[in-house]
Formats: C-alpha cells, structure tokens, sequence
C-alpha cells in the first residue's frame, strides 16, 4: 500500500496544499479529502494519479479546505462518464449528515449534465459511525471523532498484510476513538505547530494540537510510525527539521513530517509497542 500526501497545510495557507492525501494499490486509489479548490486536479496529475482510475473518495467533515477540491473532481470525473473515459462508477463516502451539502453544492454549480450522474455512477454513501466497507480490498472502518466545531470522521484501514493505519482527521486524538485507533501501526494525526510557538499560532483555541501534544499521545498509545500534518506554513523550508526535533523529545517511535507530495509505503516498521 503507497501513501502519497497532497497537502500538508491547514486551511489558510497559500504556500503549499490543504491535507488531503491518496492511499494507491497499484492503479487503484483512495482519495482522503480534496482541498480547498482545483490545484488537486494539478496535484494529482502531477503524482500521476490519473482520474480515471479513482474510485474510492472520502470527505471527512464540511469545512471549505477538505470539501470544495470535491466539487472540482465530481465536475470532471462527470465530464470524463459523458465523454465514455471513465469507467465504473465513483463513491464518495461521507458522514450521512454531509450528503445533502455536497448534493446542494454541486446542484448550484455544476451543469446537469454532469450532475444528472449523481446518485447513480457518482455515488454519495452515507456512513455512520462504525461502519465498514471494502476498499483496495482492505477492511476500512469509519468513525465519528467526536469533533466539537463541526461533524466529522475519521478511519482506520488494515492492509491485505495486516498493517493498520488510522486517520484521527484534523482535530486532536479524542479517547471516544481509542476503540478505533488502538493497535494501530501507523497514525496520521494533525500538529498546528511547534509547542514553542503555541502563543502565536493559538492551536487551541482552534481545536488543534501542537508537535509536543501529538507526539505524547502516540507515545502514549504505542504507535510505531507517526505522521504529522495539517501545519502552519511559516516554517516550510526548515518544518521537517524543527518538528522533527521537538516531536522526538516526546515520542520514540519513526517520526515523519512530510512535505506536500512525498510518499511512503505502509508497511510494518519499527515497533514501539515493545517497548517498556
């Protein structure tokens, strides 16, 4: 399973992408949120995801910088089954309460001609929390976070190598999702920004964590692989480095702090939960 990351920046930056990323076995792909506008058509092509060959998106709440990039990609995938270059259909999984604003966003915007295919080869799949499909052939189970802003999903999926990975969204670890997440090998969780830099980015009072608070919980939980996103941009030359250094007081597992389009590959490495 390759994990490549689009973005890696929180909602306002305009130096680098809003976090979404794409989970790939082979030529098939899962979309995990879109941005906030039509550079992840740029960015997937530039990762060579082509959009014909993603059937499988998830949007985990409503907020601009996770929902709008969608509307762009219903557009053109939409464009693509009219033109017969996109076969099969696509699934958009979403909480069941966000399948009416993605309906109404779309009706307003977009030509119906493209969405006359909702409902039928664009699918909206309603999800509560718990449920589980199948995607890439992998078990992925979805979850309400128990967000305090804004309704929102997280998931954990388990790899045909039975490597689980879990995605706590962009709001810190709540302990309603310890049944979800525990055991998990790798976690991508959110960090604002360095601890040190707290007063001037005020994470809290956006519901958001820093590097330490992160750190602490995987530590905490025993995650071997740890992936940190959804950042502030000020320090994008030197981010991997400084949160690197900060995160690795707290936390002894393999600490990753990506750069928009790097690429891992999801697999069993390293082993902190053996560690006393």
């Amino acid at each position: 399973m390759k994990l490549t990351i689009l973005g890696t920046g929180n909602a306002t930056v305009t130096k680098c992408y809003n976090t979404c990323f794409v989970l790939s076995d082979g030529d098939r792909h899962f979309l995990v949120d879109a941005g906030g506008g039509n550079q992840i058509l740029g960015i997937l092509d530039k990762v060579d995801v082509p959009l014909q060959d993603i059937h499988d998106i998830f949007i985990t709440h409503e907020h601009i910088d996770h929902l709008l990039g969608l509307i762009w990609l219903i557009r053109m995938i939409g464009q693509k089954m009219n033109q017969g270059k996109y076969e099969g259909d696509v699934r958009i999984y979403c909480h069941s309460d966000l399948v009416p604003v993605i309906t109404t966003i779309t009706g307003l915007t977009i030509q119906k001609k493209v969405t006359k295919h909702i409902g039928e080869r664009i699918q909206l799949i309603p999800l509560e929390s718990g449920d589980t499909k199948k995607i890439l052939d992998c078990d992925v189970t979805f979850f309400d976070i128990g967000s305090t802003k804004a309704k929102q999903f997280g998931f954990t999926l388990t790899t045909k190598e039975g490597v689980k990975l879990s995605c706590c969204g962009d709001e810190p670890y709540n302990p309603c999702e310890e049944e979800y997440v525990k055991g998990s090998d790798w976690l991508m969780h959110e960090a604002f920004c360095l601890f040190g830099e707290a007063d001037k980015f005020k994470p809290y009072e956006k519901h958001h964590s820093t590097v330490k608070e992160a750190c602490q919980l995987a530590e905490e939980l025993k995650v071997p692989n740890l992936i940190l996103y959804h950042t502030e941009e000020t320090h994008l030359a030197e981010r991997k480095k400084l949160y690197t250094k900060e995160g690795q007081e707290y936390y002894r597992g393999n600490l990753y702090v990506p750069d928009d389009g790097d690429v891992f590959e999801v697999q069993m490495v390293g082993n902190i939960r053996n560690i006393q």
